[in-house]
């Protein structure tokens, strides 16, 4: 079963105020004020909701943005795919796989062999120190 399924009321109860508010209702950060937006440590970006691991260290890279961008998820499976068209835009929103905590947005103009920004909030995430290589 999916950690996913809790009740608003768990969410709230669990989270703060900001990571319920991105998390659980697609909200976004401003750029430049998240905790991991120039974070240069060594470790493992987790789901601030499910603990899932997400994203590694050294994928991580300063894309000019304000927001903690990565050129590709731990794992292919740690991540999902939405099609947002909130704003009047066309975006592809990216979900934690686990508990469908809403993380940010995946554009086609990142570095890597695969050319991906992972643009995802830090309130969606939580750090684990280490050597990155989970």
């Amino acid at each position: 079963m999916k950690t996913g399924r809790r009740s608003d009321r768990q969410w709230r109860e669990k989270l703060t105020r900001e990571q319920y508010r991105v998390t659980r209702k697609g909200g976004t950060e401003r750029a430049f004020t998240g905790e991991y937006w120039d974070h240069k440590e060594d470790g493992t970006y987790r789901c601030v909701c499910c603990g899932l691991p997400l994203f590694e260290s050294s994928s991580k890279y300063d894309s000019g943005t304000g927001w903690p961008s990565f050129h590709e998820p731990a794992a292919e499976e740690s991540v999902g795919e939405k099609d947002d068209r909130s704003f009047f835009m066309r975006r592809t929103e990216v979900v934690c796989a686990e508990c469908d905590a809403h993380l940010g947005h995946v554009f086609p103009d990142g570095p890597g062999p695969k050319g991906m920004r992972y643009c995802i909030n830090s309130a969606a995430l939580d750090f684990e120190p280490g050597n990155g290589d989970e």
